[in-house]
């Protein structure tokens, strides 16, 4: 059992990716309930009044001028959620369900949001007990995530479906199971657990948790790559860098200067040239570029998840409710934008690699890394799946960001699309890993061929664990069975957790 205490502190990314991976334990720092009881004041007054409060006593979006009589207030939060239960499509993963739900308790904990103690508390109680709502794919397009967080807050009044253990249940057969009951809303409940951006929050965790492995591995294979090709080292020469103070760019060489340690291309004559294809001489700028793109985006949902995104938000310090533009997700859709364009010059590079090994006239060794020669296929077929992978990885980069269509009766006239930028980000570092896969494969029979006469650490490791599962190709055979288990042995966490163990910590 994971356990989170919420004192109002800061939550780091890292810290709510490992949160999110099970049930969790969340205890509640005094001064926390303190402050959700004197915002449910706030609230009340406001319910109680004749001022009007946006989503409390008024319509929300088109009905914006609507007026809500304060004895139909408490009726119309659930009118709220169901009306606006609105998302179709294949439910979203567990995981991102309970990071979503466990977004929302952290964001009601700054108070902002006016829930009440007792709708608190059942979400809490959920997510104790290892239960998410489920929730379709489609229907967020970033000004919150309105229509799905809304059929997310609807399990609390026993409708929709909870995710247990892997498994959909009717909501109130879900809670029933575990001891629990649906509860009925207070007024601007159905506002709290609907208007806020905490499927933006989790989808683009999400991403970005396999988006830093999948880099950690994209520079470890580069340098595999490297030793196969026969790559000349001086490249990373620490004073060659500190020419150009560019972000992530000198502690990119020094990696990559760590990496080689060892590797006889330090010897003299054993680099082929003085100056390498700029896919092997650039890789330092490179990533030290992509890393900042993917730090940026791991800054902005640090952001997203630390703040409060209501609408209106209640001011327990001034008495006050406001509406906020916080709900609006342009930094992060944008940052998730870039790291997908980022992703490209990787994949690249890596393609260009790919093609550059294959090639004897550039590489050196024999054509298309066959052995055998004459009609032998080698390792040739893999560049259409590399053509293949690499045209999909582009076309994950087009900016979801930029398309907006203006909706509820012209209110709300523009998006960021932050979901959509998270998913398809999500789904190009899958196709990414498949195009490191193949060139770890690639790379890892241009050095059989090339025979070094000893490898840098981190080649070493790579290609002891690449020869443990798949073996040097001989003759030719089917190449995609071996870059799938490829895959598999350069995803394992005890290679990574070796890596960290020799003291080469991945940027």
């Amino acid at each position: 059992m994971r356990n989170l205490h919420l004192d109002g502190s800061y939550i780091s990314l890292a810290r709510f990716v490992e949160l999110a991976d099970g049930p969790v334990s969340i205890s509640v720092a005094p001064s926390i309930r303190e402050r959700l009881v004197r915002a449910r004041e706030i609230v009340a007054h406001y319910a109680a009044s004749d001022e009007p409060v946006y989503g409390l006593n008024t319509g929300l979006g088109g009905n914006l001028q609507h007026r809500i009589e304060p004895k139909e207030i408490p009726a119309f939060q659930a009118q709220l959620l169901l009306g606006r239960s609105a998302g179709v499509g294949p439910n979203l993963l567990e995981w991102i369900s309970r990071a979503a739900w466990l977004s929302r308790i952290i964001g009601a904990s700054r108070g902002a949001s006016g829930l009440s103690l007792a709708t608190f508390d059942l979400m809490l109680a959920m997510a104790e007990r290892g239960l998410s709502p489920a929730v379709p794919t489609y229907g967020s397009i970033g000004t919150s995530d309105l229509v799905l967080a809304a059929q997310m807050g609807a399990c609390l009044i026993g409708e929709g479906e909870i995710w247990d253990n892997g498994v959909c249940h009717p909501a109130a057969e879900a809670l029933r199971n575990h001891g629990l009951a649906p509860i009925e809303l207070a007024p601007k409940d159905g506002l709290a657990l609907a208007n806020n951006s905490s499927f933006s929050i989790a989808l683009a965790a999400g991403a970005l948790r396999e988006a830093r492995s999948t880099m950690d591995l994209a520079q470890a294979v580069t340098v595999l790559s490297g030793e196969g090709y026969g790559m000349n080292p001086a490249i990373f020469e620490a004073r060659i860098h500190a020419l150009r103070p560019a972000v992530g760019q000198e502690q990119a060489a020094a990696w990559f200067r760590a990496a080689l340690e060892g590797s006889s291309l330090h010897a003299s004559g054993a680099a082929r040239s003085i100056q390498d294809a700029l896919s092997f001489r650039v890789v330092a700028p490179l990533f030290g570029a992509a890393r900042n793109a993917l730090a940026s985006a791991e800054r902005e949902t640090e952001i997203e998840l630390n703040g409060a995104a209501d609408n209106p938000a209640v001011l327990a310090d001034t008495n006050e409710m406001l509406s906020t533009p916080n709900f609006h997700t342009p930094s992060l859709a944008l940052a998730l934008d870039t790291l997908a364009i980022a992703q490209v010059h990787l994949a690249t590079a890596s393609a260009q690699r790919i093609l550059k090994l294959m090639n004897p006239h550039l590489s050196g060794l024999p054509k298309y890394l066959s052995p055998i020669g004459g009609s032998s296929a080698g390792l040739l077929p893999l560049q259409k799946t590399v053509a293949a992978l690499f045209s999909e990885i582009r076309l994950h980069a087009q900016p979801a960001s930029l398309d907006a269509i203006s909706v509820s009766e012209m209110v709300e006239d523009v998006a960021p699309q932050t979901p959509l930028a998270a998913r398809k980000l999500a789904t190009q570092i899958d196709l990414l890993q498949w195009l490191i896969a193949v060139e770890a494969l690639v790379a890892a029979q241009a050095v059989d061929l090339r025979k070094p006469k000893s490898l840098g650490r981190v080649a070493k490791m790579l290609h002891t664990a690449i020869r443990a599962t798949v073996p040097p190709l001989h003759q030719d055979r089917a190449t995609g069975p071996d870059v799938a288990a490829v895959r598999q042995v350069i995803n394992a966490a005890e290679l990574r957790r070796v890596l960290a163990n020799i003291g080469l910590t991945l940027l």
